[in-house]
């Protein structure tokens, strides 16, 4: 059996999210929820994607960690792959459980409210301006 491959880990820092691309191998399937680990007090992420037209980043988030408010120029598309979380969309909440997604509108203000430990997958897709 293969040992699985250790992927460097990336904090997040007074909400500005640095990235590292993980170093996944193309053509091979993969355990997603598997690729990112919780790291105390932490959010961590890693793009496992990244092109010109969008990417698409993986997220861990420990207990009573979140995103403040921001907004985006495109289109997101938020899974929750383990856990559940709480993402607010122009003031709405919308409670995420495993399983769950949910597209974030280009120019919507939002953010992620702490709801226990989870992970999910960011899936930006670049276009014109909408």
């Amino acid at each position: 059996m293969a040992t699985k491959p250790k992927l460097p880990k990336v904090k997040v820092k007074d909400q500005k999210i640095k990235v590292k691309l993980a170093d996944l191998v193309k053509s091979k399937s993969h355990v997603v929820v598997e690729i990112i680990e919780y790291v105390p007090h932490s959010v961590v992420a890693k793009s496992i994607l990244k092109k010109l037209t969008g990417s698409v980043s993986v997220m861990s988030f420990d207990n009573g960690e979140g995103l403040t408010e921001k907004t985006s120029p495109f289109d997101t598309f938020a899974q929750i792959i383990e856990g559940k979380a709480n993402i607010v969309i122009d003031k709405v909440s919308h409670l995420l459980q495993t399983g769950m997604g949910i597209i974030i509108p280009a120019h919507s203000a939002n953010y992620i409210k702490p709801n226990g430990r989870f992970k999910m997958i960011l899936t930006l897709i670049k276009s014109g301006y909408e």
